[in-house]
């Protein structure tokens, strides 16, 4: 029997953590922050830098969801990647702009760099490491357990 093929989301992600790799950041998907929201993608750069992406597959889910907002006390930027056909010009100015497909992922616009204070970067970071020591624990012992939600 085949397996259903990625959602589009699914196929952003993909192709933006790809991206994201090459730029040298390591990425994790889902994150739970501390205010309740979860990341689509929190990535973590060699310097310490914290970057979300917020994934909008299309235009509907763009104007049906704006709690990215809340995104900006985490990270020091926040980028949308969106698929090839989205009309960019609704993409806010302040933020990154990543253009993705199945496979591969461009970042054509970097957002407003605004630095976290020490003391939240340093939170973000620890949970970052946490919430990837936990997943990676889970891959190797499908009987541990994961973490609580940081």
């Amino acid at each position: 029997m085949n397996a259903a093929p990625p959602a589009p989301a699914a196929l952003l992600a993909r192709s933006t953590c790809r991206a994201l790799e090459q730029l040298g950041y390591a990425s994790l998907l889902e994150f739970p922050l501390a205010n309740g929201r979860r990341a689509d993608i929190l990535a973590l750069g060699k310097s310490g830098d914290l970057l979300i992406v917020e994934i909008k597959s299309s235009v509907a889910d763009f104007r049906a969801d704006r709690k990215w907002a809340a995104y900006w006390e985490f990270a020091d930027r926040l980028y949308f990647a969106v698929p090839n056909a989205f009309p960019v010009v609704l993409i806010p100015e302040e933020c990154g702009l990543i253009v993705a497909d199945g496979f591969g992922a461009a970042v054509l616009r970097h957002g407003v760099e605004t630095p976290l204070a020490a003391a939240r970067r340093k939170a973000v970071t620890l949970r970052f490491a946490l919430a990837a020591a936990s997943r990676l624990r889970h891959q190797l012992d499908p009987q541990a357990g994961l973490l609580p939600e940081l």
